[in-house]
């Protein structure tokens, strides 16, 4: 259950940033894309903690800023046709790898 609140937190998360990106872009209300902003993240905090029932905050937020952060650039490269270069790549992977490392690092202990 906690991953899938956890999963929930991302995906909220992520609108939210997103919604920050749309607010920006002429054509589009900014009023709309600011309670989009509030809302995705006030979702997102609201799945975040109820995740913490289920696992411990060191993994929660790592799994969530990681994970978030990795989709939210995929939302800027897909949707909003930002470049992403071999570099940003790399750093992405070292997220990913990094909370796949905490990850392990809780198991072994």
């Amino acid at each position: 259950m906690g991953y899938v609140l956890l999963f929930a937190a991302i995906i909220s998360e992520v609108i939210g940033s997103s919604m920050l990106k749309l607010s920006t872009l002429e054509g589009i209300p900014k009023f709309w894309g600011n309670v989009g902003v509030v809302a995705g993240f006030m979702v997102a905090l609201y799945f975040l903690q109820h995740t913490l029932h289920y696992l411990p905050l060191n993994t929660a937020y790592a799994i969530w800023s990681g994970i978030g952060t990795a989709l939210t650039v995929g939302v800027g490269v897909y949707f909003f046709k930002e470049s992403i270069n071999g570099t940003m790549i790399i750093g992405i992977v070292f997220i990913i790898v990094g909370v796949i490392v905490l990850n392990v690092g809780k198991v072994a202990h």
